[in-house]
């Protein structure tokens, strides 16, 4: 899991301490992601499966993609496919990945990257391993997370932005045991280059074994706590979490994570976590397949907007693929 990463941590800008009046969140849940497929069949763990869309607001949806190490001709994308009314933002720790849009945007991505893609009024995308990995095979991880936009801003102008992992903030933890890579948002004053539409904070974190991170959390944002590998535990009150756990916190200044003094073999670097959280939309949310609006009429004038090309053209010709390919879950209306 490379990522991005410094030799000596001790040299990076450090996260404060929490205040003496800062208040430690609580967890209040700690649910197992599911196993499936996504696109034309890569491995995914829904990482929200399971838990209240209230409780994620403004977050929709996130999916870690793999780990897994593809024999030659084996890695897999998905194929063109439309979106309305969010942002999609994908982070590859391991491997390398191609997207293209019908707006223009597009590039490939690799470890440590980040595509972040601004759908809004709508296009379609596609994203894929290139012609040289499939043939190769190799390790491929990332996740991919959907932030909601509000109604506002859901049919503003699509946008895509290209985040090398250079770019990245790059904090650590008052005593150099914990790597922060900063992606979007303001974290202990310091902030990362995604340009959100959502007030939002991203941030990938790995703790050495046996290190601890008490982080300060903006007070008016929901805090998500989701392992991408090793093993540990979150809260002061030390709920074990280890791959594939995802953390919902309670309100409070504080987010507190603490990793394994011992890590198995396949994590002895330590353990590695996404923390997320952003400020609630508080709208209600209508969802199906691709396309995050706030009721059905808005739903069904998207599915009318895509049958009728007024989401975009693919470039390279006219073939498309129906909506329903699209595998991602659907909600009703809160």
């Amino acid at each position: 899991m490379p990522a991005v990463t410094v030799d000596d941590l001790l040299v990076l800008p450090r996260v404060p301490e929490p205040g003496a009046a800062a208040v430690p969140r609580q967890v209040t849940s700690v649910t197992t992601a599911p196993s499936g497929f996504e696109g034309e069949g890569f491995p995914v763990r829904r990482a929200f499966a399971g838990v209240d869309l209230r409780a994620l607001d403004p977050f929709i949806h996130m999916d870690q993609m793999g780990e897994v190490e593809y024999a030659p001709g084996e890695p897999k994308g998905t194929p063109w496919h439309p979106h309305r009314g969010f942002e999609t933002v994908t982070y590859l720790l391991d491997g390398t990945f191609r997207h293209q849009d019908s707006h223009g945007g597009g590039g490939l991505i690799s470890d440590g990257d980040t595509q972040w893609m601004t759908a809004g009024s709508g296009l379609l995308h596609i994203e894929a391993p290139p012609e040289e990995l499939v043939v190769s095979g190799g390790l491929f991880h990332g996740f991919q997370l959907w932030v909601n936009l509000p109604a506002r801003q859901k049919m503003s102008p699509p946008r895509y932005q290209d985040i090398r992992a250079g770019q990245v903030s790059l904090l650590s933890s008052p005593d150099g045991g914990v790597l922060l890579r900063v992606i979007a948002g303001d974290v202990g004053g310091h902030s990362g280059p995604g340009i959100t539409h959502t007030p939002i904070a991203l941030v990938h974190a790995t703790l050495a074994p046996g290190a601890q991170l008490r982080l300060p959390w903006r007070a008016d944002f929901n805090a998500l706590v989701y392992t991408l590998a090793g093993a540990g535990t979150v809260g002061e009150e030390k709920r074990p979490v280890k791959l594939g756990n995802l953390a919902v916190f309670g309100a409070g200044d504080v987010i507190t994570v603490t990793a394994d003094p011992t890590q198995d073999s396949r994590n002895a670097a330590g353990m590695d976590v996404l923390i997320l959280g952003g400020q609630p939309i508080r709208e209600p949310v209508a969802a199906y397949g691709p396309f995050v609006m706030n009721n059905k009429a808005e739903l069904i004038q998207a599915f009318e907007d895509y049958q009728a090309g007024r989401l975009g053209v693919i470039p390279s010709g006219p073939r498309r693929v129906d909506v329903g390919d699209a595998d991602h879950p659907g909600h009703d209306v809160l």
